[in-house]
C-alpha cells in the first residue's frame, strides 16, 4: 500500500520554519542587546561601575586600616603618651614583632570580624616601617594574606608613604597599591597606581566617627571583562569615615580615548551618584552593587 508523505513533509515544513523564526528572533535578540551594550558602555557600564567602585572601597578600607596603625605608634610616641585608637574591633589580633629599627604588626580578623562602620573582613594584613616616628616621612609596606572584604577574596600590597605634616599641616599618606579581587562567582578585576590621602579632621582625637579624608590620584582598573580603565580624581574626595561612602568629588574614568566624569555628590551620606556621559547626558546610579 502506498503511503501518503504529504502530512510528513508539511510538519517538516513548520519544524522547520518554527526554528528557523527563533533563530532569526534570537539572533535579532543577541544583536539589539550587543548593540545596547556598545552604546551604553561606550565607556563603562553601569553595573561594573559598581564593581570598580567596590575595588575603591577595598584599597579605602585598606589604606585606612594601616594608617590608623601606624597613626597609633606615631602621635604615643611624638606626644609622649599612651594614646589608643578605637578605630580597629575588638575581634581583630594584634600582633608585634619589633627590630632595632622597625615594628611588624599582623593584624588577624580570623575568619570574619565586622569593623566600625559594618564592613566585614577576614584573613591577615602584614604591616612594616620604621620605628623612628620623629621623621618628617615614613614608609609602611603592607601585604594580605588570605583577606576578604565583604565576601571578596583581595589580594596584593601597597607601599603608603606617610609624611607628618603636609603644606597644609596635614598628615598624608600617598599609597602606590597593586591589589588582585575575586568575587565568589569566580570573577577577578585588578586595581592599580597612585592616591593620595590627606588627613583633614579627626586626627589625634581617639574617635574614629570624626576622621575625614581628601583623595586624590590616579588609577588603572582593568575589570571582570578584561576592559582597562584610567580613573583619575579631578575634584578631591571627601571620605568620612562616619559614612560608609564618598560623601562628594568627582572621578573620570577614561576607557580608548572616551571619558565619563561620576560625581559623588553634595556630601550627603549615600551610595548615590551622578554619572556624565561623554554627549553629556546624565544618569543617577547606585554605586553598590550589595544594597541599594
Amino acid at each position: 500500500m502506498k503511503k501518503n508523505l504529504r502530512p510528513l513533509f508539511q510538519n517538516m515544513a513548520i519544524i522547520m520554519a518554527g526554528s528557523l523564526l527563533l533563530t532569526i528572533v534570537s539572533c535579532n535578540k543577541d544583536t539589539s542587546t550587543e548593540t545596547e551594550e556598545l552604546t551604553a558602555t561606550e565607556v563603562i557600564s553601569a553595573t561594573e561601575l559598581k564593581y570598580s567602585d567596590e575595588t575603591e572601597m577595598i584599597s579605602e578600607e585598606i589604606s585606612t586600616l594601616a594608617e590608623d596603625v601606624f597613626a597609633s605608634d606615631e602621635i604615643s610616641s611624638t606626644a609622649k603618651s599612651d594614646y589608643h585608637s578605637d578605630y580597629l574591633p575588638d575581634c581583630v589580633t594584634v600582633t608585634v614583632v619589633l627590630t632595632d629599627t622597625t615594628k611588624e604588626v599582623t593584624l588577624d580578623f580570623g575568619e570574619g570580624c565586622e569593623l566600625r562602620n559594618g564592613n566585614l573582613v577576614a584573613g591577615l594584613v602584614h604591616l612594616s616601617y620604621a620605628k623612628d616616628f620623629e621623621a618628617a616621612t615614613n614608609t609602611i609596606e603592607l601585604n594580605l594574606e588570605g583577606f576578604m572584604f565583604n565576601g571578596v577574596a583581595v589580594e596584593g600590597s601597597s607601599s603608603i608613604v606617610r609624611v607628618r605634616s603636609n603644606e597644609n599641616g596635614n598628615p598624608q599618606g600617598t599609597a602606590n597599591a597593586n591589589f588582585t579581587a575575586t568575587w565568589p562567582d569566580g570573577a577577578t578585576a585588578s586595581f592599580s597606581g597612585t592616591r593620595t590621602r590627606e588627613w583633614i579632621e579627626g586626627f589625634g582625637t581617639g574617635f574614629w566617627g570624626d576622621n575625614v579624608f581628601l583623595i586624590t590620584g590616579k588609577r588603572t582598573y582593568v575589570s571582570r571583562a578584561g576592559n582597562e580603565f584610567v580613573k583619575e580624581v579631578t575634584t578631591p574626595l571627601r571620605r568620612e569615615m562616619s559614612c560608609r561612602f564618598i560623601v562628594s568629588g568627582v572621578l573620570e574614568i577614561s576607557r580608548l580615548g572616551n571619558t565619563v566624569s561620576l560625581d559623588f555628590g553634595d556630601g550627603t551620606c549615600d551610595a548615590k551618584g551622578t554619572l556624565t556621559y561623554p554627549d553629556g547626558t546624565q544618569e543617577e546610579i547606585f554605586l553598590r552593587r550589595f544594597m541599594n
